[in-house]
């Protein structure tokens, strides 16, 4: 037996801010940002020029000996640049944004997908999808405005500095609604965040909603709920409205405020500048000069007031996201991972003296202990909620053992890699889950490059290819959402399949024919027979005939095993385990298994039917 080596513990992730994770990605991209910066203070430079050759236009061209048209053309190339230098900005700083977010995305992404399977049965699904993409859009859209911002401050800076140096007192006359511009800006920043956070929590609390409508269509329709369900959708809507209106409330009393306090300014210029000018003590390219200047300071003021806002948005939506990737996968690989042996029998299984529970306090297992010889296989029989499934978690690390260990072919599962141990071990599980994808992909989900003879044997040996093969584009034929368009039993065979392609060296069978109407079960059961020969198996099943395909059979009750042996011994010689097929067979007789009868019904199974798979989206 293998040295059974301890898995990595988790170290608790640094203490980060959310602008953190911002500025660490923005980091990754200086060159580009730097760029963006250079080409928007070229833009600012360019802007900030055009009212001094106004000036000069105007006192040299009209009222001086200079050329008019001379100065219109200077006037006129320097607009041209600064036109070039804007387009050239926003391109930069719009790819900057977008790669941001696409990294961000596939960071996200990638730590979602690796979190342990307990998060998951936690999280709501709806939750993580806002985070994923309205959450990374807000961010999208602010860090856009960086070197946008930047480039406007700088032509703030420049503007202020010519008026200061032009005419100090007029300066100050103008400037003077600069500080209630700032004071209008904290408070706004202190208002808005709180709001922010609540639209987009009611952003994610909608997408829950839709998601779980969407994704059990069947259920809402079955049951006649599709009221019930937009009801919650309209009260969802109602309440994002609610909250948009109240952030749309607060921008409503703050951006006003950016247009009106600088005009304020302007009108104190030409009090004051227009009786200079009558006074012969100032031109009037000084005093338009000067007008041309203020008004260059209103949009990079709203800009700025804007980009607070966007800040504020982008805020809430780090520290969401921020949520996520600070959250530390339960289950991880062991620091210095064992290798499953290569030779020999392969495939042995050792449950020893399991204890778990989802809540420690309440275990599912308590002392379940067996042995599992390679190539051989075991059925495993119990009450609903005995613990069956929680095997199939387990045997998967999807969870870790409170207590007691599993080995397979002598290395304890904590000791193995999670991609070699999920190699090792392969589940065809009740609620079959196919991909908007080719049959032919979903056979090769684990194995995307098999050649295509391997795929095909693999779906031969499960009994899928004659129905394959009359579907309307055969093994490339696009499967709608979830393989909904298949019949269960359809479905069931095409993830046997998928499973005996990837030819795991332990293969569990979680209740395969649970969904499968019992008169097609027999089809079922000869593929699961094909795939078992030779192969350890652990078969969770209710129904004798799947039971009676393994060598052995376990009774699990109380979280032990209570009873073994055959299925004919056991049904003769132990009452419990006649009592449990026997609440599983009253169930079926009062509950109808074939949730998918009316897929069962459709031209699907009838060959060269066009109308039996759902058109895909765009012609395919």
């Amino acid at each position: 037996m293998g040295e059974v080596v301890e898995p990595a513990q988790v170290q608790p992730a640094p203490e980060r801010t959310p602008w953190r994770l911002l500025t660490d990605l923005l980091a990754q991209q200086q060159r580009g940002l730097i760029a963006g910066v250079v080409v928007g203070m070229c833009w600012a430079a360019a802007k900030v020029s055009i009212p001094r050759l106004i000036r000069n236009g105007i006192d040299r061209g009209i009222a001086g000996n200079e050329s008019l048209l001379k100065w219109s053309f200077i006037i006129g190339v320097v607009g041209v640049i600064a036109g070039i230098f804007t387009a050239w900005r926003r391109w930069l700083a719009f790819r900057e944004s977008r790669i941001t977010e696409s990294r961000l995305r596939e960071r996200l992404f990638n730590h979602i997908i690796r979190l342990n399977v307990g998060y998951h049965d936690r999280a709501q699904t709806g939750q993580l999808m806002s985070r994923a993409s309205s959450d990374l859009q807000q961010l999208q859209s602010f860090v856009v405005m960086i070197p946008l911002t930047i480039s406007n401050l700088f032509q703030v800076v420049a503007i202020l500095v010519l008026l200061l140096t032009s005419d100090p007192l007029l300066a100050l006359i103008a400037l003077a609604p600069l500080p209630l511009v700032n004071l209008s800006a904290r408070r706004f920043s202190s208002k808005i965040h709180p709001a922010v956070m609540a639209v987009q929590n009611r952003q994610a609390a909608l997408a829950t909603v839709v998601e779980e409508s969407i994704s059990g269509v069947r259920v809402v329709k079955g049951f006649g709920a599709e009221g019930v369900q937009a009801r919650k959708l309209l009260s969802e809507a109602d309440q994002i409205r609610s909250v948009s209106l109240e952030a749309a409330k607060i921008r409503s009393r703050f951006l006003p405020a950016i247009d009106i306090l600088p005009s304020l300014g302007l009108i104190g210029v030409l009090a004051v500048g227009g009786p200079r000018v009558l006074n012969g003590d100032m031109t009037i390219g000084q005093l338009v000069e000067f007008n041309s200047s203020v008004m260059l300071l209103i949009w990079p003021m709203r800009n700025i007031g804007m980009t607070l806002a966007t800040g504020q948005r982008a805020a809430v939506a780090l520290q969401r996201v921020q949520q996520v990737l600070s959250t530390e996968s339960t289950v991880t690989d062991p620091l210095r991972p064992l290798a499953l042996p290569v030779e020999g029998p392969l495939g042995a299984l050792v449950l020893r003296d399991v204890r778990f529970g989802y809540d420690p306090e309440r275990p599912v297992l308590d002392g379940f202990d067996v042995s599992i010889p390679a190539g051989t296989s075991v059925a495993i029989v119990g009450s609903t909620g005995s613990g069956k499934s929680t095997i199939t978690r387990l045997m998967l690390r999807f969870y870790d053992v409170q207590s007691g260990a599993i080995e397979i072919d002598g290395c304890d599962l904590r000791s193995l890699s999670l991609n070699d141990l999920r190699h090792a071990v392969g589940v065809v599980f009740e609620d079959t889950l196919l991909f908007h994808d080719t049959v032919a992909a979903n056979i090769a989900f684990s194995f995307p490059d098999a050649a295509q003879e391997r795929i095909v044997s693999a779906a031969r040996l499960a009994g899928a290819d004659e129905f394959i093969e009359h579907l309307p584009d055969g093994y490339a034929t696009l499967l709608g959402e979830r393989g909904y368009s298949l019949s269960g039993g359809q479905r069931q065979r095409i993830a046997i399949a998928r499973a005996i392609l990837a030819d795991p060296r332990v293969l569990i069978l979680d209740d395969a024919t649970s969904a499968v109407d019992p008169s097609k079960e027999h089809e079922i059961r000869e593929a699961m027979a094909t795939v078992m020969r030779n192969r350890t198996t652990i078969v969770i099943a209710h129904r004798p005939g799947t039971i009676a395909l393994a060598d052995t059979v376990l009774l699990l009750d109380g979280g032990r095993v209570a009873a073994q042996g055959t299925h004919d011994e056991l049904l003769t010689g132990n009452a419990r385990y006649r009592e449990v097929l026997a609440s599983f067979a009253e169930l079926e007789a009062v509950v109808d298994v074939d949730v998918e009868a009316d897929a069962d019904a459709t031209l699907i199974d009838q060959p060269g039917s066009d109308s039996s798979i759902p058109e895909p989206i765009g012609g395919g």
